[in-house]
């Protein structure tokens, strides 16, 4: 394999659901932000800079979890844990594509740049919480929805209480599809002795799973309600109500396979709730 293919894996290219996971919330703000006509430089600032921060924030966790990912089944061929691509070489690429994603916000305003430095403190420090923190899974939810009130800042120079509500409610959506994540490496986390909501939960997780969808899109409805959105966007709420049961029916007897579809899944989940709400505002 050679270096280029070894970084791409370091980078996970070949699994962009984690990008999808990050860009659905991230768009649903900026249209909300802007009443559904958002200016297409943002969209595309925004995806771009999803795809940048998501693949730096891989490398960095791929060299703080080198001496435990080897003794992770899924993870033991990873890139850094196996060797293959040093810690240093890890590190370097993740600064790069962060300087990268700082460089895209350049002409934006002075909010959002400063947002952006919290974001990346979240997400370096993400993955030394599955250390000690019972739910890391809660602390990724706000990497992976900190572009919710950088889109607002963007579009309104300001952050209304309404995105720091879609915030929280990106968390209940990450513990959720990350708990079934989680799932699916709980034997290989009991053994390590690492924490997660899995593992915290305990018998009731699948009952947390489900109780975090309903709070994740009973939040979203209430911001999108008070936003003004109606129709097409509770149909969208509803769709993904229905692929939260579908989903109940994947992760209730623990297997390993079903599980982890449950968890990619979400990217449907994720893409039926921006749809309600691009299509509410396109349709009117």
């Amino acid at each position: 394999m050679t270096k280029l293919e070894l970084y791409a894996r370091l980078l996970r290219l070949d699994k962009p659901i984690g990008v999808v996971l990050l860009l659905w919330p991230t768009l649903s703000a900026l249209w909300i932000a802007s009443a559904g006509k958002p200016d297409w430089t943002l969209v595309l600032i925004f995806s771009l800079g999803t795809f940048l921060m998501r693949s730096a924030g891989c490398a960095v966790n791929d060299y703080a979890d080198r001496d435990i990912d080897k003794h992770v089944k899924r993870t033991a061929q990873r890139p850094v844990t196996s060797g293959k691509v040093s810690g240093k070489e890890a590190l370097g690429i993740a600064a790069l594509l962060a300087l990268l994603a700082f460089c895209l916000l350049l002409p934006l305003n002075l909010l959002t740049k400063q947002l952006s430095v919290v974001a990346l403190l979240v997400a370096l420090t993400y993955p030394y919480f599955k250390r000690f923190f019972p739910i890391p899974q809660a602390y990724l939810g706000v990497a992976y929805g900190f572009g919710v009130p950088m889109a607002f800042a963007a579009v309104q120079n300001q952050v209304p209480a309404l995105a720091w509500v879609l915030l929280v409610s990106n968390v209940f959506w990450a513990v959720a599809y990350d708990t079934e994540y989680a799932m699916v490496d709980r034997d290989d986390d009991l053994k390590i002795g690492i924490k997660t909501s899995a593992i915290t939960f305990g018998r009731y997780d699948v009952a947390a799973v489900m109780l975090c969808y309903a709070v994740h899109l009973g939040l979203t409805l209430a911001c999108g309600w008070q936003a003004g959105l109606r129709g097409w966007f509770v149909a969208g709420l509803l769709g993904a109500a229905a692929i939260a049961v579908y989903h109940y029916t994947l992760i209730r007897g623990r297997q390993r396979d079903a599980c982890f579809y449950a968890f990619r899944h979400n990217n449907i989940l994720g893409a039926v709730v921006f749809a309600g709400v691009a299509l509410d505002y396109a349709l009117r």
